[in-house]
């Protein structure tokens, strides 16, 4: 392993001639859940998609796990970052792919997923981006999740189905909306979708409730927040991207009240 780390950062790089998917996993410390995520992506059966991996150093089997999997793997870096959302902005930066999908170590793509996604780009030429249909793993419960609403958006950052395998866009699309917000250090993702829907006004679609794309495992790294932390950084997005003050206290006291209630049930 020591070997390993003293290597160039770059570990694999190859090109892929015009990719439509342009597929991403950032990981730290995952050796396990890195394979069953780059199982899945073996188990694809529609195949023109790059892979790139972003690792942060890990010190576990993570590093050699990938480099076992190299012939998948179109490019991967290994160095130290501020945090996902640095990592996850340093990958983009090496996509060639039409379509950007971020996919975390753990989580799953089922087998058709992007023969799915693929068919709804080319159906409609004209959207910005896709949700798939996802199957969230909570520590007590099995959520299935599909579609997106606008409107809930306005009051709630769950409107849509997940990040990781769910979310789909077009990388010049992207390119309008720019990076990750690094300012935010657990929900940056909906900052994302704010500008994404609010702000521009990007055109979306998404598959229907049977047409499953993802498994999202529970425990990721929003999961590791507490409810307050998280709750202020949502207040935060909401100020920084101009939403009403007085609407966005609202929400703010809204969320405080339905966890109190929830703590008294229990």
């Amino acid at each position: 392993m020591s070997k390993i780390k003293k290597q160039k950062k770059i570990l694999i790089k190859k090109k892929v001639n015009k990719p439509f998917f342009s597929v991403i996993t950032v990981v730290k410390n995952a050796e396990k859940d890195i394979l069953k995520t780059i199982k899945s992506l073996k188990n694809q059966k529609f195949k023109n998609f790059e892979y790139i991996v972003v690792d942060g150093m890990s010190e576990d089997k993570t590093i050699k796990n990938i480099l076992k999997n190299k012939k998948i793997i179109n490019f991967f870096i290994s160095e130290k970052d501020k945090g996902i959302y640095f990592a996850m902005n340093k990958a983009l930066k090496f996509v060639n792919g039409e379509v950007i999908v971020f996919i975390n170590a753990g989580d799953i793509f089922v087998k058709n997923a992007l023969l799915k996604i693929y068919k709804k780009f080319r159906k409609n030429s004209e959207i910005d981006f896709v949700f798939g249909t996802v199957k969230r793993h909570y520590l007590e419960s099995t959520i299935l999740k599909y579609g997106f609403d606008i409107n809930r958006l306005k009051y709630n950052f769950d409107f849509a189905t997940s990040h990781s395998t769910g979310f789909f866009i077009k990388k010049k699309s992207m390119k309008i909306l720019g990076k990750y917000n690094t300012i935010f250090k657990c929900s940056a993702d909906y900052d994302l979708y704010y500008r994404a829907l609010i702000k521009y006004k990007l055109k979306g679609d998404y598959t229907s409730k049977k047409d499953l794309i993802g498994i999202f495992s529970s425990g990721g790294y929003s999961s590791k927040i507490g409810f307050f932390d998280q709750l202020i950084e949502e207040t935060k997005i909401r100020i920084h991207n101009n939403q009403n003050l007085i609407y966005v206290l609202l929400i703010f006291l809204n969320a405080m009240i339905k966890h109190c209630f929830k703590k008294l049930v229990k």
